[in-house]
C-alpha cells in the first residue's frame, strides 16, 4: 500500500469518468436508541437522542463495520462501511433511515481496498477517494445523480479529496513522487489548484495536510496543518484567494509528533483541532477569524501520552464536537457550545476498553452528529446524536 492510502486511511478513523457506480438500494438495518443523560453535571439539560445503525453489509468481525463522517442539514449522513472481507464502501442514510450503498468505478475489491466516502454538500454532491487493485488512492466526485468524476493531480502517488462547500468546490490532498503531501483544491469547473503551505517540509510523509471533512468553507477558505522538516504540526488558514496564515496553540509542542493540527472551518472562518503538548496529551482549540485563539479540555479528559481531547469538526454556530479519551483510554464523544458548556455523549453498545467507545465528527447547522462507536468487540456501528429542543436553541443563539 503506498503512503498517500495508509495516511489517508488512517485520518478518516478514517472511479472512472463519468461511469455510473454501483448503486443499491437496502433495507433499513435495525437501529437503537436512547435518551443518554450527559455526564457533565454542569450540562445535564443538554443530553439527547442517540440512534446507533449499520450499513447494510458491514462486516461484524474486529475492525470492520459503519463509520459515517458527515452529516448535511437535513440530516442525510454519508460515510463508508468496511465489509466481512474488509473491502470498503460508500454510503449514504436518508434521515428516514434508508440507505443508498455505492462503490466508485474502478475500485479494488481486495482487503484494505475500495471506496470511502467523506463529504456531502447541500446539492447531495459527495466526494471522497477510493483505492485501486494497485492500492493507488483517486479522488472523486459523486453526484447527487450517482455519476463519478475521478480526480487525479498530474504525476501524483496518489491523490485524495474529502471535503466539498456547497459551491462544489473539493479540497483534499496529494503525494508527490518523494512522498511529500500538497494542499489541494478543485473549483466547481474542474480546475486543480496545488498549494503547500511556507514551512512545510519536503521529506516523505511531510508537506501540507487539509484537514478532512468540513475543512474548506462556502467562501473557498480551507483549512488544515503542514508538516515540517522535523515532523512538527503547524495548523494554517488559506484564503479563497491564496493567502496563507500559518498558527500555533499556545502550549502545542515542538517536537516530532506534536503541535497543532487544524481539522475544521465554518462560515465565519473560525477553525477547531487538536494540539498535542509537549508530553503527548491532546488539548482542544477554537481559532477565531482575526486570530484568538481558546485552548479547552473536555472534563474527564485523560491527561497521559494519546489521551486528552480530540476537537473534529465546528458548525455556523461555533459548536465544536469530537471525542475525548479518558485515563483508561476509553473515547467519550462531545459537543462544546458556543458559551463553552460540554455535552457528553456515549453510544449504547459502545466498548469501553482501551480503543473503544464513542467518536463524534463534525455537526450540523442545528447541533445534531454523526460520528460512530466502537462496540467490545472492535467492531464499528455509526451514531447519531440529535440533542434536545433546548440545545438547538442555545446553538442557534451562538451564531
Amino acid at each position: 500500500m503506498n503512503r498517500i492510502t495508509r495516511l489517508a486511511g488512517a485520518a478518516g478513523a478514517v472511479l472512472c469518468l463519468g461511469v455510473l457506480g454501483a448503486c443499491r438500494d437496502e433495507p433499513v438495518a435495525p437501529t437503537q436508541s436512547a435518551l443518554v443523560p450527559n455526564l457533565n453535571q454542569a450540562s445535564l439539560r443538554h443530553a439527547g437522542t442517540i440512534t446507533v445503525f449499520d450499513a447494510p453489509g458491514a462486516g461484524v468481525a474486529a475492525d470492520q463495520g459503519t463509520l459515517p463522517v458527515d452529516m448535511d442539514a437535513a440530516g442525510a449522513i454519508t460515510g463508508y462501511y468496511q465489509d466481512g472481507g474488509d473491502v470498503l464502501h460508500g454510503f449514504v442514510r436518508t434521515p428516514a433511515g434508508k440507505f443508498t450503498t455505492f462503490d466508485a468505478p474502478g475500485a479494488g475489491t481486495a482487503a484494505g481496498q475500495g471506496t470511502f466516502a467523506f463529504d456531502m454538500n447541500p446539492e447531495g454532491a459527495i466526494t471522497g477517494w477510493y483505492a485501486d487493485g494497485g492500492n493507488v488512492a483517486h479522488g472523486f466526485l459523486r453526484s447527487p445523480h450517482g455519476k463519478f468524476t475521478t480526480i487525479d493531480v498530474p504525476n501524483a502517488q496518489g491523490t485524495v479529496t474529502w471535503d466539498i462547500n456547497p459551491a462544489g468546490a473539493l479540497a483534499g490532498l496529494f503525494a508527490d513522487a518523494n512522498g511529500a503531501l500538497h494542499g489541494l483544491v478543485r473549483a466547481p469547473n474542474g480546475k486543480l489548484t496545488t498549494f503547500d503551505a511556507p514551512g512545510a517540509g519536503t521529506g516523505p510523509g511531510q508537506g501540507t495536510w487539509d484537514g478532512s471533512a468540513s475543512c474548506i468553507n462556502p467562501a473557498g477558505a480551507v483549512t488544515g496543518w503542514y508538516i515540517d522538516a522535523l515532523g512538527v504540526n503547524h495548523g494554517f488558514v488559506r484564503a479563497p484567494h491564496g493567502a496563507m496564515t500559518e498558527f500555533d496553540a499556545p502550549s502545542a509542542g515542538t517536537a516530532a509528533g506534536q503541535g497543532t493540527t487544524s481539522a475544521s472551518i465554518n462560515p465565519a472562518g473560525a477553525v477547531t483541532g487538536p494540539y498535542t503538548d509537549a508530553q503527548g496529551v491532546n488539548h482542544g482549540f477554537m481559532r477565531v477569524a482575526h486570530g484568538t485563539i481558546t485552548t479547552f479540555d473536555v472534563p474527564g479528559a485523560g491527561t497521559g501520552a494519546g489521551q486528552g481531547t480530540v476537537p473534529q469538526g465546528i458548525n455556523p454556530a461555533g459548536v465544536i464536537g469530537g471525542y475525548y479519551v479518558d485515563g483508561g483510554g476509553v473515547a467519550h464523544g462531545f459537543a462544546r457550545d458556543p458559551d463553552g458548556k460540554i455535552t457528553t455523549v456515549n453510544a449504547p453498545g459502545a466498548g469501553t476498553g482501551p480503543g473503544q467507545g464513542t467518536f463524534l465528527a463534525t455537526p450540523d447547522p442545528a447541533g445534531a452528529f454523526a460520528g460512530w462507536s466502537v462496540d467490545g468487540n472492535g467492531v464499528y456501528h455509526g451514531v447519531l446524536w440529535t440533542p434536545w429542543p433546548e440545545h438547538h436553541e442555545l446553538a442557534e443563539a451562538g451564531r
